[in-house]
């Protein structure tokens, strides 16, 4: 069966990335050295090394074998559903990839407890009760699973959709007390009890094109195995739906929870239950002691002056399960590791990740929904919410005071961004959806006309509110544009504060989650170049479709694809830093690349996506572009070249240059 270009290329990728691991390139070729070392004392240089020569060579040594069996495929129609799964035990990339091992394989320390979380498979998936069948060699849109836990992510291998889907996976989760080493004694039952994080189960689907849309966003309660007598426990999870259809059931979950090693003390149902309703009526009432506090500084707020009921001050957000947060609940200070280097190479990290309006059924005004960072990265796209609220988590993780402001745009639509305050008190925008920043400089009205005021080149207009995870700001100063505001946070005649204990309360870090905790960044599992080389390949075999169709012959100038390289690491570092640098190299390049009475065109772009043919779809709409595919003259040679950078969370920045070099006829 025919396989799409993107499964090809993946497949390459798997490849190269197992045989990169195994050292087989340097392996092979002290092979082929010692083989032409062999042929040549043998025979003295009379005689070449063939192919068979060096085959046997290598079949000898063994590396054959050995690549045979790392190469291992699994055949999906003849699993086995009443044998245990297999834990997924490491988080794996968007790339229908997945690493699996047994419990054995993985060694588990026996001194430490896990959650082995098996699913058995979906059902009652109604939505999709008549799939249609995909075209041969096309794929068909798919479910994916994914799980967090206490920092831990996971993520199944897709399955096409059905109404039954046949999720069978099983995943491995370490029962750590915070904040433990590896030398932590063995937590018992009732030390496990105390564990009030959920299990955040997430399903994505995937389409036909490659868009994700996010299906359900689920809290699982696991501590009901710690009474089970044999140890585990099997239980059907009904999964509802997002948004306007929390309300719906999406489908079921068979599942069944296990802890390894098992317990040697099982508790009662009812201490469980009664452990757990203490845990809600605690949360209720902190909940309800908050909103108690929010009303009553809301109705201060409205007496400072009359127009702040109009001013957009968001104490509380909806998140995809349609419950109303605090949203200093969905910021949280978040380190990259060594994923990402600066503040500026986050923001343009977030700036890949696509924007999309939550969607709903009809018409009326779009429905808001924050969603979760686990859930936001999962789909990997969202609301300028969603971009916003991960960009100032990253930019604390970063050590700056970041804020997330809630305002509105130059054309009256609501909007949120980011701010950053320097140690003399300078503000500083981001936009998350672009990555760009922008100083803020306020303007005084009371000047007289003859004195020059700066111009603001950020897109916004009025500030309602500012937050992070720990203070909640309302701007109470005479009027709300932008232009005019301060961000001095301590002049209490500008700004009104919340209580930071009252925030604490609900926010802290010591209080039960209102929802998972948050995630850690995946590192992309890509290789840059050779998706960069892929996709060139495809784009050329396109150009050249595309010119015969026009009846025009195409001949590819390998060197001057090369040079464009330096042009589109440029634009990425200009992207990333607000820097430019090289272009006087890359002009001399050029020039001497084009010989004299010849014209040379170029034509940048840049992508979101690895799809060769939207890509050069979309290429083909701008006119210039056309112009450069469709070059008609004398001595027309064309260039392509392609860079792909990657980031966390698979996300990449597709740049693609055309360019054509001709002879000039007058």
């Amino acid at each position: 069966m025919a396989l799409p270009p993107e499964k090809i290329s993946e497949l390459r990728q798997i490849i190269h990335n197992k045989l990169t691991q195994m050292d087989v390139h340097s392996r092979i070729r002290d092979a082929v050295s010692e083989t032409m070392e062999e042929s040549r004392v043998s025979e003295r240089g009379g005689g070449a090394v063939g192919e068979e020569q060096v085959l046997e060579s290598l079949r000898q040594r063994g590396i054959i074998d050995e690549i045979l069996s790392e190469m291992s495929f699994e055949e999906e129609p003849s699993r086995d559903v009443s044998r245990p799964t297999k834990p997924a035990t490491h988080f794996v990339d968007k790339e229908d990839r997945i690493k699996t091992s047994t419990p054995a394989k993985k060694a588990i320390d026996p001194t430490r407890r896990h959650l082995y979380l098996q699913v058995k498979g979906g059902k009652a998936f109604l939505e999709h009760l008549q799939e249609p069948e995909p075209l041969p060699g096309q794929v068909g849109p798919t479910f994916t699973l994914h799980v967090l836990f206490r920092g831990q992510r996971f993520r199944s291998k897709p399955v096409p959709c059905a109404c039954d889907p046949d999720i069978q996976e099983g995943f491995l989760l370490e029962l750590h007390n915070k904040g433990s080493g590896e030398a932590a004694q063995m937590a018992d039952s009732t030390s496990l009890l105390s564990i009030c994080d959920p299990v955040h189960m997430v399903l994505i689907k995937t389409d036909v094109a490659g868009d994700t849309a996010l299906l359900t966003s689920h809290y699982l309660e696991w501590r009901h195995v710690l009474g089970a007598q044999d140890g585990y426990i099997n239980t059907a999870v009904e999964l509802m739906g997002v948004g306007t259809e929390s309300k719906v059931p999406v489908g079921v979950l068979d599942v069944r929870l296990e802890i390894l090693p098992h317990p040697v003390q099982t508790l009662a149902p009812d201490v469980i239950t009664t452990q757990l309703n203490l845990e809600q009526s605690r949360r209720a009432e902190r909940e309800r002691l908050f909103l108690v506090y929010a009303k009553q500084w809301w109705r201060e707020f409205l007496q400072i002056r009359g127009t702040n009921s109009s001013r957009l001050v968001k104490i509380f957000a909806q998140d995809e399960n349609a419950t109303n947060r605090p949203v200093c609940s969905f910021v949280r200070p978040l380190q990259a590791g060594r994923l990402l280097d600066t503040p500026r190479q986050a923001a343009r990290f977030i700036s890949l990740l696509t924007y999309e309006k939550a969607s709903t059924v009809g018409g009326g005004p779009r429905a808001e929904q924050w969603c979760t960072m686990h859930a936001f990265l999962c789909r990997n796209k969202g609301d300028c919410e969603d971009h916003s609220v991960l960009l100032c988590s990253l930019l604390l993780g970063f050590g700056l005071d970041a804020y997330v402001c809630v305002g509105t745009k130059t054309n009256n639509t609501a909007h949120t961004w980011v701010l950053t305050l320097g140690m003399d008190g300078e503000a500083t925008f981001w936009e998350s959806l672009t990555g760009h920043r922008y100083s803020h400089q306020p303007i005084n009205p009371d000047d007289p006309p003859t004195v020059e005021q700066p111009r603001p080149q950020y897109p916004y207009r009025s500030v309602g509110c500012v937050f992070n995870h720990q203070v909640f700001y309302a701007n109470s100063q005479p009027t709300d544009t932008v232009e005019v505001c301060h961000f001095n946070f301590t002049d209490e005649s500008r700004w009104k504060a919340m209580s930071e204990e009252a925030i604490k309360s609900v926010c802290g870090e010591g209080t039960l989650p209102l929802g998972p905790v948050f995630p850690p960044l995946c590192a992309s599992l890509f290789d840059p170049g050779l998706l960069s080389a892929d996709l060139e390949l495809e784009l050329r075999v396109l150009v050249t479709e595309h010119r015969k169709d026009l009846g025009l012959t195409t001949v590819w100038d390998n060197e001057l694809s090369y040079l464009l390289t330096p042009a589109l690491a440029a634009y990425e570092q200009e992207r990333t830093t607000g820097q430019i640098s090289g272009n006087e190299e890359f002009q001399q390049a050029i020039r001497r690349a084009v010989p004299d009475g010849h014209t040379f065109k170029g034509f940048p772009i840049q992508f979101l996506h690895r799809n060769a043919r939207r890509a050069f779809a979309g290429c083909l709409r701008s006119p210039v572009c056309e112009e450069i595919v469709s070059c008609r003259g004398d001595h027309v040679r064309l260039a392509v070249r392609v860079r792909v950078f990657t980031y966390p969370e698979q996300a990449c920045a597709v740049w693609i240059m055309f360019a054509c070099k001709y002879r000039s006829i007058l």
